[in-house]
């Protein structure tokens, strides 16, 4: 096959260019024979609206699975497969065998044989999407779509298939240990949120950081709940954030009120969700190691392994190692909506449901601030570090992460937020890049540097080298005018809302 101008990203399709970049590179890649993509993420993220685009680009086939028996599911295959290829008749196969066979038959070199004259030297493109739906009611699918593609390994093939689905399970285990198609694929994706600033533009908020920062730790980066869930009502301004999130997330009335539950019934290893949400609620209420998670919930640790690790495969829990002590981790809830539906939603459910928002909402100001937002604000200030801060340091390598330092003297543990570290190699040891403290309702002062340069000090102790190791404050309720000070004369990073949504360079310098 010839390489191929790649088609340009419609401009409907908001950021994602790295995706569409991947994804046209997949399709386009000049290889004489069938190719396989494993694309998943969870829902609401917008991947359908992606690969329809996709599809539209390239001319391909796309079919969207739906729950049904196994019947069904294959008579409305057939028939979406019929109209692709501009069959005067409806097909009709006797079993998902003919069916694989006929998609795999379409990508034959041989001139003549594509639908709708259609260049037969180009990719053909299909996308089966809600793949999980099928594989549900055929579990025979996987191994038969191994079998076509490992033919067309040797036989001539312009077929680039992309399997699609939202149950991150179902769609991690196609390529997992013995799994038929282990080893098939040529690129397997995942499509995120949007990041925090990416998700500010798209709310169109990234004009106003104290709003952007708020919104985002409550629906997140998840495109469809302003489009598909709110009809783009999105608040007007800071001063309009409460009434907007009365009329929107918590009103019984608006799509957003159950869609935390929805998230977690939908994941299709989830069975007890009463158990999965005491987890997730004994995460948004801070305990965050499996011990504390057991004991909020009333079990031994060995038995809360299954849900833990269902969460984790679902993409909705995270566990975190601690970057200065081994073997030790926190876990954190990745979607802020589930969150946030934990920490304020559930505890009022029942006044929520009878129209107490206002009052609702006007109560828990102290544990949004705690619970939600200070804890998202950690997660941003690393992303931060992750991405645009990466410039600000010595190196690009590390782990950015947290951590805890004890201090044995003072009898008292150091909590470090944001911590870059490089592995030692060849001999030396770690080299500890950047130590941070983040703060979201705090103004931040010298004591809060002082206890960084302490706990620096505790780890040149411990023998890793701290030789380069810069100090942050992040806060988002700003500085005092002492560590701005200290700022100025060197040797800590001052970042607050308007540097981290690149309105302004952060103030002071790493030394």
């Amino acid at each position: 096959m010839q390489q191929r101008a790649k088609p340009g990203k419609p401009s409907r399709v908001f950021d994602r260019g790295d995706e569409w970049n991947a994804l046209t590179a997949f399709v386009d890649r000049p290889l004489p024979h069938a190719m396989l993509g494993i694309l998943s993420g969870r829902r609401r993220m917008g991947k359908t609206y992606l690969l329809r685009a996709l599809v539209e680009q390239y001319g391909g086939f796309y079919f969207g699975a739906t729950a049904g028996t196994e019947a069904e599911s294959l008579r409305q295959f057939s028939a979406a497969l019929a109209e692709y290829a501009s069959s005067p008749v409806a097909f009709s196969f006797a079993t998902w065998d003919d069916a694989i066979s006929y998609l795999f038959g379409l990508a034959s070199p041989r001139k003549g044989d594509t639908p709708g004259g259609a260049d037969p030297k180009a990719p053909l493109l299909v996308v089966i999407d809600e793949f999980p739906y099928l594989a549900k009611v055929a579990p025979e699918l996987p191994s038969l779509i191994q079998r076509e593609t490992d033919r067309f390994q040797v036989e001539g093939s312009r077929m680039r298939l992309l399997l699609c689905g939202s149950a991150m399970s179902v769609m991690g285990g196609l390529l997992a240990s013995t799994a038929p198609l282990r080893g098939r694929a040529q690129i397997e994706l995942v499509v995120r949120p949007f990041g925090y600033r990416a998700a500010a533009d798209f709310w169109d908020v990234g004009g106003d950081p104290a709003l952007a920062a708020r919104l985002h730790a409550v629906v997140g980066g998840t495109p469809a709940y302003r489009r598909q869930f709110l009809a783009d009502d999105v608040p007007g301004s800071l001063a309009d954030f409460d009434d907007w999130l009365c009329r929107t997330v918590l009103s019984p009335f608006s799509p957003l009120f159950r869609e935390a539950r929805y998230l977690l019934a939908e994941e299709a290893d989830i069975r007890d969700t009463a158990l999965y949400h005491s987890v997730l609620a004994a995460v948004a209420q801070g305990n965050t190691t499996r011990g504390g998670i057991a004991g909020y919930i009333g079990r031994k640790s060995v038995d809360i392994s299954h849900p833990l690790n269902v969460l984790e495969d679902s993409h909705l829990l995270a566990r975190e190692e601690d970057v200065f002590r081994a073997g030790k981790s926190q876990y954190r809830i990745t979607e802020p909506l589930i969150n946030f539906y934990e920490a304020v939603m559930r505890p009022s459910w029942a006044r929520l449901e009878s129209g107490q928002a206002q009052e609702v909402w006007a109560q828990s100001a102290e544990r949004f601030a705690a619970q939600v937002a200070g804890p998202h604000f950690e997660t941003v200030c690393r992303e931060y570090v992750l991405g645009p801060g990466r410039s600000l340091l010595s190196t690009s390598l590390g782990t950015v992460g947290g951590g805890v330092v004890t201090d044995p003297k003072e009898r008292r543990q150091i909590q470090i937020d944001v911590a870059v570290v490089e592995p030692g190699s060849g001999g030396s040891a770690q080299s500890v890049a950047l130590l941070g403290e983040v703060k979201w309702g705090t103004v931040m002062g010298v004591g809060h540097l002082e206890r960084l340069r302490r706990a620096r000090e505790l780890l040149a102790v411990r023998g890793m080298d701290t030789g380069h190791c810069g100090l942050a404050c992040f806060s988002a309720a700003g500085f005092s005018e002492a560590l701005r000070v200290e700022a100025r004369q060197g040797g800590v990073l001052l970042v607050g809302l308007d540097e981290l949504y690149g309105r302004a360079v952060p103030e002071g310098v790493l030394t």
